[in-house]
């Protein structure tokens, strides 16, 4: 008995480096889309945290916050905040930035 409870901890373990991974590609698409529509050049993206959360818009679903890499005028470089709710985006905190 005891040995079917390690084989779900190990299958839950499994999910949720496979979910990370599908939320990671879900972010990038998001984050190259937002950078297009807003004639930005996208650099990078990193996952900052991911945790399980709790509220009323959503209910429980897994929050995951990104830094977006992006350039403004083609030299320098600018980090907004990406976070997603699931694989949904929530919001894009993007600071000041200069254009070409």
């Amino acid at each position: 008995m005891e040995n079917i409870y390690y084989l779900l901890f190990v299958c839950l373990i499994f999910w949720y480096f496979i979910y990370l991974r599908k939320v990671s590609e879900a972010a990038r698409v998001h984050a190259k889309k937002y950078c297009e529509q807003s004639q930005l050049q996208f650099i990078a993206i990193a996952r900052q945290s991911s945790r399980l959360t709790l509220n009323k818009k959503h209910g429980l679903v897994w929050l995951s916050l990104f830094d977006v890499e992006f350039s403004g005028d083609g030299e320098s470089s600018n980090n907004a905040i990406l976070s997603l709710y699931g694989l949904k985006l929530g919001s894009v905190d993007v600071p000041p930035y200069r254009v070409h």
